[in-house]
């Protein structure tokens, strides 16, 4: 993308903000942010949150790095994670509570949000499989996982669009801002 992606304007907020926002909306109980590239400027802007951070020692490494690195931070009596990428953004509270209350309810240890077919972020995991999450196949990530699982994987309908967009490049941010807020970045 070229561009710093959490510290993005995103509304009237950043867009790392605009994540951990919608956690806690959520009532997500323990947040972790892992952090790399610029991690002090991140710390920065999450100043007003409580959230805990992760240090990925490689911010170039492949994102099974920083989900172990995330995973192992998680607290030991935690049942579940969710995991959420930076360039999701737009998934609201709701679509959160939605899926926490899909795996609260039993029956799926694997969650993973559908909308029109695509699957998306976040996803959620039971922490039955914390061993797995810490050994992910550094080339597939998470879709090794839920591969090898997949009669265990629940896909959830959803009504947001925004679990299946994400920003890999700058057409992609501008065109989210537009469809989320009706405007540009830094338009007023």
């Amino acid at each position: 993308m070229g561009e710093f992606k959490p510290l993005l304007p995103f509304g009237e907020q950043t867009v790392i903000e605009s994540c951990v926002k919608n956690l806690c909306a959520a009532g997500i109980a323990e947040i972790i942010v892992v952090v790399g590239h610029r991690a002090d400027d991140v710390r920065k802007e999450l100043t007003n949150f409580e959230v805990a951070f992760a240090i990925n020692p490689d911010p170039k490494s492949a994102m099974s790095a920083s989900i172990a690195v995330g995973v192992k931070e998680v607290s030991t009596d935690a049942k579940a994670v969710l995991i959420t990428l930076v360039d999701h953004p737009a998934v609201p509270a709701s679509i959160i509570t939605q899926l926490t209350n899909q795996w609260r309810r039993g029956g799926a240890r694997l969650i993973q949000p559908e909308y029109e077919g695509h699957g998306g972020h976040p996803v959620l995991i039971d922490l039955s499989y914390r061993a797995a999450l810490m050994n992910l196949d550094p080339r597939r990530g998470l879709r090794s996982l839920f591969d090898t699982k997949r009669p265990e994987v629940r896909r959830v309908i959803v009504d947001s669009p925004y679990v299946a967009r994400d920003m890999d490049t700058w057409e992609d941010y501008l065109r989210l801002h537009q469809d989320v807020f009706g405007r540009l970045p830094n338009e007023a």
